[in-house]
């Protein structure tokens, strides 16, 4: 026996509310949002591409059962796999996380919005196929990029000024959320079945972070999001075969979300929802590093040519950054896996001393191997610096600034270099997007031949072809299937 709620029983939670009337109701046409979020897809997918290079990787991938084929199924880039949406959505949810290299959102919490792509791209690839088969219109690649312009918005928002991390969840709740929302809208669900679904991916609530930290920290990491994203588009998936929702899943006494885990706090939102995330979000351009630790990587590259002869002079490496840095990203002590590794300030840094760049398979234990990376960890020191942590916070600037100084023996020292800005940052957008771009088309050839790569490149370069092409056509270019 089973009991559900009356629709009309009562109003949704006004968080609730305000999600489903957003993507209910908000029509996307902002030129800004729109350009970026066209880089976001070629990135994102780019990054997971890049990603299939890993067995750790691939082989969670696929169907449950091996050698399933699901009529209309959606496509998982750079596989022959054609699977169901949902498993579909952590497939693809999982390549894009694998690398952590695309793009990141800092604020009170953590977080990567492109991660949703998982649940939306395999949503619009499979209604699309079924649609075109009924005689009715696919979505397109415009309708596939609004969607991510939403669930950015969703996963964003919420972020700025709730923390989820500081009561030990994972910052993917909030792709679940902004996935079954999201994915709700893109079945046809009404404002009443978007908040539905959006009450069940709150009562989920989240994962522990203890996989992302000493001494717990693990691959999970790498495919939580596919997780999260796969689980928001079962719940908007239940919600459209009649599954009700509950419409006091946040402010119920005793029982609900703020009452259960945030002391009875509602959620801050302090600022309307449209695309203002989007326009903001940042893209790891240049090396899969965390974010936090990007400028740091940055400045450590910049001195490399002027210490890699001297790294037996060196006394000390100072480094200078921001709180939220030192709080998830500063370790001491031994590294056991590359999940570790790339979350690891003094490690990144290290790498980017000694080598000049850092690459995704410089966390494997090939390089981490090399006895003077741990050398020069032991000799780094990281303080946070208040400027720092005080315009990291301030939402018109969002710095992420860190600076390294690199102390001898004789008592001489280099220059500090300081990095407030990452090349993926909005102030450094002009800069940035031809070097995605050109990391878009390298990614693309650790899959495909020229030729695909070239299809593929001209495509994105012409903004209203893409806009207009039908999301499975556009699916069937990144697949093998």
């Amino acid at each position: 026996m089973s009991t559900t709620m009356s629709k009309t029983a009562t109003s949704f939670d006004q968080a609730i509310d305000t999600i489903a009337s957003y993507v209910s109701e908000y029509t996307v046409d902002n030129f800004r949002a729109l350009n970026t979020a066209r880089a976001c897809l070629a990135d994102t997918l780019g990054c997971g591409l890049l990603a299939l290079q890993f067995p750790e990787c691939t082989k969670l991938l696929g169907p449950v059962v091996p050698g399933t084929i699901v009529p209309n199924g959606a496509r998982v880039p750079g596989t022959n796999y054609v699977l169901d949406p949902i498993k579909a959505a952590f497939n693809i949810g999982t390549i894009i996380r694998w690398l952590d290299f695309n793009d990141t959102w800092l604020a009170a919490e953590w977080g990567h919005p492109s991660d949703n792509l998982g649940g939306i791209l395999a949503t619009c690839d499979f209604l699309s196929r079924k649609r075109e088969e009924e005689g009715q219109a696919p979505f397109t690649v415009h309708d596939l990029l609004c969607a991510m312009i939403k669930a950015h918005e969703i996963q964003g928002v919420l972020a700025l000024e709730n923390s989820f991390n500081r009561i030990g969840f994972d910052h993917v709740i909030l792709v679940k959320v902004a996935s079954a929302a999201v994915v709700c809208g893109l079945l046809g669900g009404t404002k009443d079945e978007i908040a539905q679904a959006v009450s069940q991916a709150w009562i989920d609530t989240g994962p522990l972070r203890t996989y992302r930290h000493k001494p717990n920290t693990g691959s999970r990491k790498s495919w939580a999001a596919g997780d999260a994203t796969s689980r928001g588009t079962t719940l908007a998936w239940m919600t459209m075969q009649g599954e009700k929702g509950y419409r006091t899943a946040l402010t119920a006494k005793d029982w609900g979300f703020y009452d259960v885990l945030f002391k009875g706090k509602p959620f801050v939102l302090n600022q309307e929802l449209d695309s203002y995330v989007m326009e903001n979000i940042l893209f790891k351009i240049s090396f899969p590093a965390e974010f936090h630790a990007q400028t740091a990587v940055e400045a450590a590259i910049t001195l490399h040519k002027s210490i890699k002869n001297r790294f037996d002079e060196i006394e000390r490496v100072e480094i200078s950054t921001h709180e939220s840095a030192v709080r998830i990203i500063d370790k001491q002590g031994p590294l056991h896996n590359p999940a570790d590794r790339d979350h690891c300030l003094q490690y990144m840094v290290a790498i980017g001393l000694l080598f000049g760049e850092l690459r995704a398979e410089h966390y494997e234990e090939s390089t981490a191997s090399d006895p003077r990376i741990d050398a020069l960890r032991e000799k780094m020191f990281v303080k946070e610096e208040p400027r720092y942590t005080k315009d990291y916070l301030d939402p018109s600037k969002r710095s992420i600034a860190n600076a390294l100084t690199i102390v001898f023996k004789d008592g001489t020292k280099t220059e500090t270099i300081e990095v407030e800005y990452p090349i993926g940052h909005l102030r450094r957008r002009e800069e940035g997007i031809p070097v995605l771009f050109k990391k878009f088309e390298r990614n693309l050839r650790s899959c495909f031949d020229e030729q695909r790569v070239s299809e593929i490149m001209e495509l994105f370069h012409n903004p209203e072809k893409l806009d207009a092409m039908p999301v499975h056509h556009f699916s069937n270019l990144f697949s093998l299937a």
